[in-house]
């Protein structure tokens, strides 16, 4: 954005000028800023914390080299300590050329650079490799007492009453006590002051007099302010932090008829069986750093009034800003959270050397350490369309990994000391069966699936016998493909030809997984009038796929514990995609059915 702004490269959304901006990665960036004299308090200990870098490059103070980063999904901490001068200070960021591929085909195995993989290119977005800084620096002068590493999660007993489990680290040699105090508004829950070594061990606090937090639908959101307090010997705050908590419990039971071996897929929030419906969620863009508040407000308030109650942050892209998980605390949208990893196509097993696998057991603490507390959070998931073959081997489609991975197994291991009690999926979908094949209805093999994502054939034949037939328990992926609306074609088409025909035409090919302007002729026996008739088509066919699909779906309910369609909204002006959201936040006329069926109107 900072390049568009300064008009250094074109709009990328418009016509084929994605093109034109590849030339971005391939040159080294530089952030600069003046540190003022008067940001810098007296303390004893000077750091650099930024939560986002995207995604390799040195930090320079004053000319000198004080730090590398390399991971674009952790925050990096940057000591300052004793290299600060009197006066004011040039701190400078500098990016170098990231990874050359981690788009959507190649060996999975191999995706070992810890950027978001989406950026390189995917059916849904063009190559448009993000560069900078995507969330908050903060410069922090201490006098080193500290709270470190909070660990935070809230839950609620048989009895309705709420339960905080708290712990972290302590630095720093005054830290005698923590004071601990959960508040309503002006009301305050609970307070309570435990000792030092008591909060290192960890602190359950039980019996709290609070009101579950419900998804979206069910109930309400109450949502609470705990004040975490390091003291000192006199009762002096040394340092604070805060968390908002919702109280529920989650429990996962079998479905209705389903194998005894089966993964339980019936959701219970707060002893409520629920059926879990809603949207996968991508980045809102391609540049993710610039979005604002407004951007995340605009399509999570809708999702809630189109009745979702899950998003699943898909596994490609990034552990998305606080905000958003702030936003779903407030809205009911509970949170399917992935790790970042994603299949490749050509093979889709997940690294197992054990570097690799430290480094994303690294990630995945990161993640928890940050996300825990929040309401909204449902589970979390090893990443995206990990699998094997059926026979096990390792290059191919068939069978989700499953805990006998290294990786996953080393997860599952670090979840259990950091956030017991939460439940944990290797991949999604997690099988035993990638996909749910129609022949093999009524075998039991069909438990969290994937697919399809649009009809192959008539919508009101081979689709609905298909949905009629199902026999899933889950469905974290399923979808229908339709065309954009008439007015963003136009806007951002540019010089390009805009009606799609064959797939020679450079517009409409970046997505061509889902043109199906061969099906109109196919089903009308001849060519559209003009392009707004092949769009009105296109839509309402989306519409009608996905009006069965959900429709089939909710009403198995016991049988079936939810579906999650694939995708919510376009990140880039797509000329045809899954989405059921358009680039611009609007609903498409799948989304509104979807909202119907989901909000049981």
């Amino acid at each position: 954005m900072a390049l568009l702004q300064a008009g250094e490269i074109p709009d990328w959304n418009t016509g084929l000028n994605a093109r034109h901006c590849e030339w971005v990665e391939n040159r080294h960036w530089i952030y600069e800023t003046l540190l003022p004299s008067e940001w810098l308090a007296d303390g004893s200990l000077y750091r650099l914390t930024c939560l986002g870098l995207d995604y390799c490059g040195v930090v320079l103070l004053n000319g000198k080299e004080i730090g590398a980063f390399g991971n674009s999904f952790t925050p990096h901490e940057f000591d300052l300590t004793g290299i600060l001068n009197g006066e004011a200070n040039r701190l400078q960021i500098v990016f170098e050329c990231p990874p050359r591929w981690l788009g959507q085909f190649g060996y999975t195995s191999r995706m070992t650079e810890w950027k978001p993989r989406f950026n390189y290119t995917w059916d849904w977005t063009p190559r448009l490799v993000q560069i900078g800084i995507w969330d908050d620096i903060v410069l922090e002068v201490s006098d080193g007492n500290e709270l470190t590493d909070v660990r935070c999660a809230a839950d609620l007993d048989d009895a309705g009453k709420g339960i905080l489990r708290l712990g972290g680290y302590i630095a720093g040699s005054q830290a005698e006590r923590v004071r601990l105090s959960l508040e309503s508004g002006e009301e305050i829950v609970r307070s309570e002051t435990v000792s030092a070594d008591e909060w290192l061990a960890g602190v359950v606090l039980t019996g709290l007099d609070v009101k579950p937090w419900f998804p979206n639908g069910l109930g309400r959101q109450p949502l609470y302010t705990l004040h975490i307090e390091l003291l000192d010997d006199t009762g002096g705050i040394l340092d604070e932090n805060l968390r908002r908590v919702g109280f529920k419990t989650v429990t996962w039971g079998p479905c209705e008829g389903a194998p005894s071996e089966a993964d339980p897929w019936i959701c219970h929030v707060n002893g409520i069986p629920v059926f879990l419906q809603g949207v996968n969620w991508t980045p809102i863009r391609p540049n993710f750093a610039d979005l604002t508040l407004e951007d995340y407000r605009q399509r999570l308030e809708l999702y809630r009034d189109l009745g979702c109650n899950v998003l699943r942050v898909w596994g490609g892209a990034v552990l998305e800003k606080t905000c958003f998980y702030d936003l779903c605390d407030d809205l009911g949208l509970m949170v399917w959270q992935e790790f970042p990893m994603s299949s490749s196509g050509v093979e889709n097993w997940p690294p197992e050397d054990d570097r690799a696998v430290e480094d994303m057991v690294k990630i995945a603490r990161s993640y928890v350490l940050r996300r825990q507390h929040h309401a909204s959070l449902l589970l979390w998931c090893g990443g995206n369309e990990l699998q094997g073959t059926l026979d096990g081997g390792k290059q191919g489609i068939g069978k989700p990994v499953d805990l006998t991975h290294p990786m996953m197994a080393r997860i599952q291991e670090m979840l259990a000391l950091e956030d017991p009690g939460r439940r944990f999926m290797p991949a999604s979908s997690s099988g035993p069966r990638f996909l749910a094949d129609e022949s093999d209805f009524g075998k039991g093999l069909h438990w969290d699936v994937h697919g399809p994502w649009s009809p192959q054939g008539a919508v009101d034949d081979d689709w609905s016998r298909y949905w009629s037939n199902d026999d899933a328990l889950f469905r974290s992926e399923a979808g229908s493909a339709g065309a954009s609306p008439l007015d963003i074609v136009e806007q951002y088409a540019d010089e390009c030809d805009t009606v799609p025909g064959t797939l020679d035409k450079p517009l409409w090919r970046r997505s061509s997984w889902w043109i199906d302007w061969p099906r109109f002729v196919e089903e009308l026996g001849r060519e559209p009038a003009d392009l707004k008739e092949y769009i009105d088509w296109s839509q309402s066919r989306q519409a009608q796929g996905i009006a069965i699909a959900v429709a089939s779906s909710k009403s198995r309910f016991p049988r079936c514990g939810g579906i999650i369609l694939w995708m919510g909204h376009d990140s880039f002006p797509c000329m045809a995609n899954t989405s059921v959201v358009d680039f611009w936040g609007r609903p498409k006329p799948a989304a509104l059915v979807m909202g119907e069926i989901y909000r049981g109107s």
